[in-house]
């Protein structure tokens, strides 16, 4: 059984998405319940997963492991659609998520209403590009992952809901939308919600 260290909603939704899309049967522990949570991963940062004593850190290593471990139609065997994956998944965690990461930076740290308004409004615009690129490689599929989710589509639509948690102005396009209502739907990702929530 893996152990899954959580906050809820946060991007560690798109691991314990993906582990019940692999059939795994998941403990999760949420962090500000852990009272030796540094110990595991001093950064204090989530997910963190346990698994055969083994303590794994930062989210796309865990998804890729993971994904390596299990076979599944969330990471294709050939060659070249393996690539593709692998890149999707890093443009997701290592692109897409800091461009989030400054909206809750800015919320934090920046106290002048003027200010934060101005940074609010130029992080949205890089977040926006990035949404525009996402858009552009579903002209022709439905998924980035094709006919069906990726592990990068559900990661994805994790990092589309924190869009409501800011005065700001998110564009999705119609194709972009359309995956993250996919996804968002699907039994497992409403599973996690649900029992993070509980």
């Amino acid at each position: 059984m893996y152990q899954l260290y959580y906050l809820k909603d946060a991007c560690s939704l798109a691991t314990h998405v993906v582990l019940l899309e692999l059939g795994q049967e998941i403990s999760i522990i949420n962090k500000q319940e852990s009272e030796d949570f540094n110990s595991l991963n001093p950064t204090g940062t989530v997910p963190v997963l346990v698994h055969d004593a083994k303590v794994m850190t930062e989210g796309a290593a865990i998804m890729l492991h993971i994904l390596n471990t299990h076979k599944s139609p969330l990471f294709p065997e050939e060659k070249h659609a393996r690539l593709q994956a692998v890149q999707d998944i890093m443009f997701a965690n290592a692109t897409m998520h800091p461009a989030y990461s400054k909206l809750f930076f800015i919320a934090q740290h920046i106290r002048d209403p003027k200010a934060k308004l101005m940074a609010f409004t130029a992080a949205a615009n890089s977040i926006n590009q990035l949404w525009a690129v996402v858009e552009q490689q579903l002209a022709d599929k439905p998924f980035l992952g094709g006919d069906a989710p990726s592990a990068a589509d559900i990661m994805l639509s994790v990092y589309s809901r924190w869009s409501g948690s800011f005065p700001i102005d998110i564009l999705f396009g119609e194709r972009t939308r359309s995956m993250l209502s996919a996804v968002q739907a699907m039994p497992s990702f409403q599973t996690a919600i649900k029992a993070q929530a509980a």
